[in-house]
């Protein structure tokens, strides 16, 4: 389930929200503050509904408080652990949506304290969530603000052209050598989708889209860099892909398939490797009902068709949501495990392992910045828009001053150990002089695993008592 949502949202959900954005004529920011943030969070978001709507438990209020730790901690960790070489962090994107956030959570905290949300309190989240998008809207207004500031007082009005010489020093002492410093060296002429990948990692576009373009870009780079060590190179023709090797000129059509079809998957192309093709086998009827259920916008002749697939896409979200929330609570309920538990564990990193490698594959070539900017920026949505839509529609539209009510106790524990955990998070990273290196990484991850194991010892009313024994079934 975790892999077929990961299919939907990448392949189909993404591009029909790229091309909503696109003929909306809205901004950047804008749109990766809201379009973009809900395609990146939709399976957290369909998991809290369900929750609210179905199963009538935590498992959404735990999947989100789960997923968020998990990209604080884990995420920022892997990336710090295997990124291979220091990457220097900027402040004011960390700082803007730290700040925002940690409000978010004390606002989340004291909602749930009472284990009982009623309307204005999930009015409130959206609203809050609709000033981070005036926020975003203008950003770059308060990141100048802030910057000439902060030069001001430090006396200094050169402290960026500093800073860069200090970050160039820092990376030419790495043994890593930069993508970028390979195309500087021997710039190709780069054809219109690679140019474009190249203008969207630029600080323009919001951090998601960067993350997503930026790995798509490495992937593209190093599949160039291998063919010319090969001595392989191409050229285009006839809007045709033409590979010359050794001095010889042929058509090469499984490149010219690969190059057209790399962004989604078809059914009736088998790919190249063993792992490969086994994962194709085992995924092939996945595959097929997606490929014959919705139309994929990203081709040119379906192109007019978003709303089409916006709309089917989320159909399929919310059935594999709905699976997956099933098989989970069915699994936590068998072995004796609270709903909170399985969210916060299993839904929780199962939901973001997607991110977890597109942050890992941009942090290995120095954008570690993106990558801890993106894990932040995107909990803002989980919590805002995640919690509070759910909870307004049940109190102020389907039962009009109704309440939702929070069955476990343990939960506000949990969400005051999310807070800590982003407050420890900055403050280390401020200590480490706004690095991320493996010396950090190892520290968030120790984060993490402390949080999950004080969060399930609460949970099984270790330190208190906070849940009630589970109903045991006579026969």
């Amino acid at each position: 389930m975790f892999y077929a949502l990961a299919i939907v949202c990448d392949d189909y959900f993404v591009p029909s929200l790229e091309k909503i954005c696109e003929r909306l004529n809205l901004s950047e920011d804008v749109a990766g503050a809201t379009f973009m943030a809900a395609a990146s969070s939709t399976p957290e978001l369909f998991a809290s509904v369900i929750g609210v709507f179905i199963t009538h438990g935590d498992v959404g209020v735990g999947t989100i408080v789960g997923s968020a730790v998990f990209n604080i901690l884990f995420i920022i960790g892997v990336c710090g652990v295997f990124a291979g070489q220091v990457v220097r962090l900027t402040k004011w994107a960390l700082f803007r949506d730290s700040l925002y956030y940690i409000l978010s959570v004390i606002a989340l905290i004291i909602f749930i304290y009472d284990e009982v949300i009623v309307w204005w309190e999930s009015l409130i989240l959206v609203i809050m969530y609709l000033i981070y998008i005036v926020i975003m809207k203008f950003n770059i207004k308060l990141q100048q603000l802030f910057t000439i500031k902060k030069n001001v007082a430090n006396g200094c009005t050169v402290g960026s052209e500093l800073q860069d010489v200090k970050t160039n020093q820092q990376y030419s002492k790495s043994s890593v050598v930069m993508v970028d410093e390979i195309i500087c060296s021997s710039p190709p002429k780069y054809r219109f989708p690679e140019a474009g990948l190249r203008i969207m990692i630029t600080n323009k576009f919001p951090p998601r889209t960067r993350l997503r373009m930026a790995s798509r870009f490495i992937i593209n780079e190093r599949q160039r860099l291998l063919h010319s060590a090969y001595g392989m190179s191409t050229t285009s023709l006839d809007g045709k892909e033409k590979l010359i090797e050794n001095g010889g000129l042929h058509v090469d059509s499984d490149e010219f398939q690969e190059d057209n079809e790399s962004n989604y998957l078809v059914p009736f192309s088998i790919p190249s490797g063993c792992a490969n093709k086994l994962k194709w086998v085992f995924t092939w009827p996945l595959i097929c009902a997606l490929y014959f259920t919705i139309p994929n916008c990203s081709k040119l002749r379906w192109e007019n068709f978003f709303m089409l697939t916006f709309l089917l896409s989320t159909l399929w979200i919310a059935v594999f949501s709905y699976i997956m929330v099933w098989m989970v609570t069915v699994i936590g309920y068998t072995l004796g495990i609270p709903d909170v538990i399985m969210g916060i564990t299993f839904l929780a990193a199962g939901t973001s392992v997607p991110d977890c490698m597109a942050s890992l594959i941009v942090a290995r070539q120095g954008l570690g910045n993106m990558a801890v900017s993106n894990t932040i920026g995107s909990n803002v949505f989980d919590i805002l828009v995640g919690l509070g839509v759910p909870w307004g529609l049940q109190t102020m539209v389907i039962h009009y001053g109704s309440t939702v009510t929070i069955n476990s106790k343990g939960l506000v524990y949990s969400v005051i150990l999310l807070l800590g955990s982003v407050a420890l998070t900055v403050a280390g990273i401020h200590l480490n002089k706004w690095k991320l290196d493996k010396k950090f990484g190892l520290y968030v991850l120790i984060l993490y695993v402390l949080f999950v194991c004080v969060s399930v010892l609460i949970e099984f009313n270790v330190f208190t008592f906070v849940n009630l024994p589970m109903c045991q079934d006579d026969f």
